[in-house]
């Protein structure tokens, strides 16, 4: 069970600064400005993860590694929906971590950035199974410490799935998710409202070119499909879905969805979530029973927008406050 420290965590309260007010601005911070994350200040390596499935796919990640000797868990950080390795949210955190004297691992998804062309194959909502492949191959040097992994946006339905679906077998101490959706479907309605319009036609262009770069296996169909959707969902349902084994965007997301599995978590989980988030809806989280999982922590916030979190000095709010939960937990 968690120890008495998670239970009565303390963490700063988030306030906005100028001239980042309001929840669209906190989002799109991270699009408008460049990130000037100070990695070259640490040892980077390129890691190549095999995901041993049969598909002949591999993974490929970015290691940064602290100054001094590592004395703490290696964090592994898994980006959102259209995201990769140097995204602006990735890098930021992997410096602040660093920072603190932890190995930073920034993965790349199947099939995006670094892994792309040597990837067939693309992750999707559900794959969970690829956070299982990648902790189960990284070497033993590495995760001698043990590891923590955080999980931004869709990167975070990914990591309450896996953690769901392991339960105490997870290879993992803690964990923390932002701006996670709970569910696929209400997050997909909520993306296709009039005022997120642009948020919508921006994810969905990268998300075609994505599905469509080189290294992708695709018959033509599914080429013009991906070409021809004009939503997220009707995305999901024309390639995302099908592609993985799903009768549609609506199995899809009912299986895919995060919220189903938070009963199966048995390690230390901090949950960060906005209320004005614009794209993930806060509804489903407080449908949620919480005091039924001893190990989640939820923590929501009344503004901060979508994995924005932009306060008073250089360091993001999230990762503060990830810190903060990381130091609170007893060691293993």
């Amino acid at each position: 069970m968690p120890d008495a420290q998670f239970q009565t965590l303390d963490l700063p309260t988030f306030r906005p600064r100028w001239p980042w007010w309001g929840a669209d601005l906190q989002t799109m911070r991270c699009v408008l400005v460049k990130s000037r994350a100070p990695l070259d200040r640490y040892r980077q390596e390129r890691l190549l993860i095999p995901m041993n499935d049969g598909s002949g796919d591999t993974l490929a990640a970015m290691l940064g590694r602290p100054r001094a000797d590592a004395s703490r868990p290696l964090v592994v950080l898994i980006h959102g929906l259209t995201g990769l390795e140097n995204s602006f949210y990735m890098r930021e955190s992997a410096a602040f971590f660093l920072s603190q004297g932890f190995p930073v691992l920034r993965l790349n998804l199947r099939g995006v950035g670094r892994s792309r062309p040597l990837c067939a194959a693309q992750y999707h909502a559900g794959s969970s199974d690829d956070l299982a492949r990648v902790f189960a191959a990284l070497p033993n040097d590495l995760v001698a410490r043990g590891m923590a992994a955080v999980g931004f946006s869709l990167g975070g339905n990914l990591l309450l799935k896996y953690l769901g679906e392991r339960g105490g077998e997870a290879r993992l101490k803690a964990a923390a998710v932002v701006s996670a959706p709970l569910d696929l479907a209400a997050t997909a309605r909520r993306l296709d409202r009039w005022r997120n319009d642009f948020y919508q036609r921006y994810l969905l262009s990268y998300m075609k070119a994505d599905a469509v770069a080189p290294g992708a296996v695709l018959t033509h169909r599914e080429r013009a499909d991906i070409l021809k959707a004009r939503s997220v969902w009707e995305f999901d349902h024309v390639y995302s879905a099908p592609r993985a084994g799903f009768n549609g965007a609506a199995e899809y997301y009912q299986r895919s969805s995060s919220g189903q599995f938070l009963p199966g978590i048995a390690v230390p989980t901090l949950l960060l979530h906005a209320r004005d988030d614009p794209w993930v809806p806060s509804e489903p989280y407080d449908a949620v029973a919480w005091n039924r999982h001893p190990y989640l922590r939820p923590v929501l916030t009344a503004r901060g927008g979508h994995v924005g979190y932009h306060g008073h000095g250089d360091v993001a709010w999230h990762d503060l406050a990830i810190a903060r939960f990381f130091a609170a937990l007893s060691p293993a």
